[in-house]
């Protein structure tokens, strides 16, 4: 991987670049002007992890440089600020360290810490070791939970410490209404806040005045976006493969106080067959399909997108929100989409700033 150098003063330039190269590359799907949100141009990243070098006496954070001519050379990069973190990250850096370095009971043969924080500065702080962890550790990880005013957490070969709790709290205005999440230790959260939350107003934006209709949303991870979409539908049924972001989802709605959303677990292959009629059972059974009127389907494909059948599956739906981390897969999955629907609204995210990763946003209306 290669690590973000930021200059801020050349954040204009960068997000320009990436506005003409996907202007380029999907022109000839003729799209709509695109719709450009930037990034904060530093400390925008909510969650990170860093490799913990030893040398020593000293101890500093690390990141691994790969050479693009040769994978498996890595170069150790030393760490002692991190511009693309959020601040509440930065400033814990030295302080955790700080902390650490003459307690060999939290330092010994800890090799990886992780921190996921939120834009209140809520924060919590994985500590991953090498070794066991007993009642000693924990009784100084308490104390050093204490002295950085955060929540610790302690991992190690099939142990899991939890001192308070597993998550954080974030809080999201959009359009003038709040909306909170609960982000999770170790499963996948949207990493720049602000992007997110540019993300959601554009969803929002972009599927008003669909009461009359339902959402179906597959790959709904956490409930980032069916949260925040509810209120535009009648009713919403989502679905995501992953145990802990299915629990996750359900504990946003409840929050939330959403009530007309239902969230299965459920592989977006299988969820189609049951769509078909070619899958049943219990779980099926008590979503009733039948009394749904989906009007609109949103999906969030992992970076390798949609296969051709689920492609040709959402192609049955009047409205598509495609909301895609990869632009190379996007641009395989309108060749298909394309032939029954247009674009009509076109969004880039600049999700990642200093990197060549873009994520999109397509609303596709069906064709009369």
């Amino acid at each position: 991987m290669a690590i973000p150098v930021v200059d801020p003063a050349r954040y204009d330039q960068q997000l320009e670049a990436k506005r003409e190269r996907i202007t380029r590359d999907f022109a000839r799907f003729s799209p709509p002007p695109l719709e450009v949100y930037p990034s904060p141009p530093s400390h925008y990243r909510q969650r990170c992890e860093f490799r913990l070098w030893h040398e020593g006496d000293a101890l500093f954070y690390a990141m691994f440089e790969v050479d693009p001519e040769d994978p498996e050379k890595k170069t150790v990069v030393r760490l002692d600020d991190y511009p693309v973190a959020s601040r509440r990250i930065n400033v814990l850096m030295p302080a955790l360290l700080d902390a650490i370095r003459d307690v060999p009971l939290l330092r010994r043969k800890l090799f990886q810490v992780e921190f996921l924080t939120t834009l209140s500065g809520e924060s919590l702080v994985t500590l991953v070791y090498h070794r066991q962890l007993d009642e000693a550790w924990e009784v100084e990880a308490r104390r050093l939970q204490e002295a950085l005013d955060v929540m610790i957490i302690g991992r190690a070969r099939k142990q899991r410490l939890v001192l308070e709790r597993d998550h954080v709290w974030e809080c999201l205005e959009i359009d003038g209404r709040e909306f909170i999440y609960q982000q999770v230790e170790n499963s996948f959260t949207q990493p720049n806040a602000e992007i997110c939350r540019a993300m959601l107003a554009w969803a929002r934006d972009v599927t008003r005045g669909s009461h009359a209709g339902d959402l179906v949303e597959l790959y709904c991870g956490n409930g980032n976006f069916t949260v925040a979409l509810a209120e535009n539908f009648r009713r919403v049924l989502a679905t995501e493969i992953s145990r802990t972001s299915v629990a996750s989802a359900r504990v946003n709605l409840n929050a939330n106080g959403i009530e007309n959303v239902t969230v299965g677990r459920m592989s977006a292959e299988e969820f189609a067959a049951a769509l078909k009629g070619e899958k049943g059972g219990r779980r099926v059974a008590e979503w009733a399909l039948d009394e749904y009127r989906f009007s609109t389907v949103l999906v969030d494909p992992p970076r390798a997108g949609l296969d051709e059948a689920s492609c040709r599956q959402l192609s049955d739906y009047p409205r598509i929100v495609y909301i895609s981390c990869n632009p190379k897969s996007l641009e395989d999955n309108l060749e298909i989409l394309g032939e029954t629907h247009a674009i009509t609204r076109f969004a880039l995210f600049d999700q990642f700033p200093w990197t060549h990763h873009c994520e999109c946003g397509v609303l596709l209306e069906r064709r009369d």
